[in-house]
């Protein structure tokens, strides 16, 4: 996952917006939370793009609660079947839940056991990717349901990144199954 100044995922996945809560007076800064005042005071609440609460965060201007994406609940779903947690519909907008919480961890004092539980996530994931990706490959794509977290269902609730390594694994599955054919296919 590269954070390059340039990549549109990256200027997409930093576009979800975090909760945050300013510790200190702005000046000038009011319409940030909508009121009518001029200043921001101390305590005042703003749902603020990922760029902007990080860059505040680290200056200390503002703190913040970490998101339900990667709350407690989330936590223990993934605990019980990763492959079941549909991560598209946790953090909207292209479902970028990886990239978010990578994000969240570098400003949060807590950001190991986040990065941690990320990690964990896309291990236990990972092989009914391979799988879906393998199926889809080949030429019956019609894929059997055998239980939660398979299947369509997994497809749906993909993670973009996951979508695109689904992508990339389709495709040089397609490409393999392409040249065993042609390969094959002379020696007969």
């Amino acid at each position: 996952m590269d954070n390059d100044y340039y990549s549109l995922t990256a200027v997409l996945a930093d576009n979800h917006k975090l909760a945050c809560t300013f510790s200190q007076d702005v000046p000038g800064m009011g319409h940030m939370d909508g009121s009518t005042e001029p200043d921001l005071r101390a305590g005042a609440k703003a749902e603020l793009p990922m760029w902007l609460a990080s860059s505040l965060c680290l200056n200390e201007l503002t703190e913040f609660v970490v998101p339900p994406p990667f709350g407690a609940r989330v936590k223990a779903a993934l605990n019980a079947s990763a492959p079941s947690v549909r991560l598209s519909s946790l953090v909207g907008q292209g479902g970028w839940w990886y990239r978010f919480g990578a994000g969240v961890a570098e400003i949060w004092d807590r950001g190991d056991d986040l990065l941690g539980t990320l990690l964990r996530a896309f291990i236990k994931r990972l092989p009914a990717l391979q799988d879906l990706a393998a199926h889809h490959a080949s030429s019956d794509v019609s894929v059997p349901e055998s239980g939660p977290g398979t299947g369509e269902a997994f497809r749906e609730g993909m993670d973009a990144d996951e979508r695109e390594l689904f992508h990339i694994g389709q495709t040089s599955g397609s490409m393999v199954k392409s040249w065993y054919d042609t390969v094959w296919g002379r020696r007969r």
